[in-house]
């Protein structure tokens, strides 16, 4: 008998397969995303963080962008100490952004501040029970854990569908996700 994948080796597979992905199949797929939109109401003035794509991640703004259109308001995160919360500061599409201590984009600091009512948060896997793996930090796990203690924040994951793995061995803080978007299915994970 064979113990299970681990995390990382879970990671890495799914990294794998989202490198093979050509560019075309990237744009594709952010597209289709998009066209199908979010299953979840978006009230005017509501607050959306996206992020800044980095490696092979797939574009969340052509959604951000439908979102927008349907009146959000829109965010990006900016990377704190490891262990503390991500903060959100506000972002339109003619910004200008910085490279933030991680080398990702992340908008300047005399952004406002603002607090998200949906985070769309990156992922390198994902399985049918809303658990996620990153890439190992635990910002969004540590970063939803705090939001939630003061309101209610919907947790949207965006993946390929090359991405979904079987099982993710999630530990006490994994914090899991609401929704994975995925060109070709939306997972609702909320209780019924």
């Amino acid at each position: 008998m064979h113990a299970s994948p681990s995390k990382a080796e879970l990671r890495a597979l799914a990294l794998a397969k989202r490198d093979a992905l050509s560019d075309e199949q990237r744009s594709a797929a952010a597209e289709a995303l998009a066209k199908r939109g979010a299953p979840f109401e978006i009230a005017p003035g509501m607050i959306v963080s996206g992020y800044a794509p980095i490696r092979s991640e797939i574009d969340p703004t052509p959604l951000m962008l439908k979102l927008a259109g349907k009146g959000a308001r829109l965010a990006l995160p900016c990377i704190n100490l490891r262990g503390q919360s991500l903060t959100f500061r506000a972002w339109s599409p003619h910004d200008r952004l910085m490279l933030g201590p991680l080398g990702i984009p992340e908008p300047s600091p005399a952004a406002a501040e603002v607090h998200p009512d949906v985070m769309l948060v990156p992922l390198a896997a994902f399985d049918k029970l809303g658990h996620r793996i990153g890439y190992g930090a635990g910002y969004y796990d540590y970063t939803f854990a705090h939001l939630r203690k003061t309101k209610h924040v919907i947790g949207a994951g965006l993946a390929f569908a090359a991405q979904e793995t079987k099982v993710i061995p999630a530990l006490s803080h994994d914090v899991p996700l609401d929704y994975v978007l995925t060109e070709r299915k939306t997972f609702d994970f909320r209780s019924p």
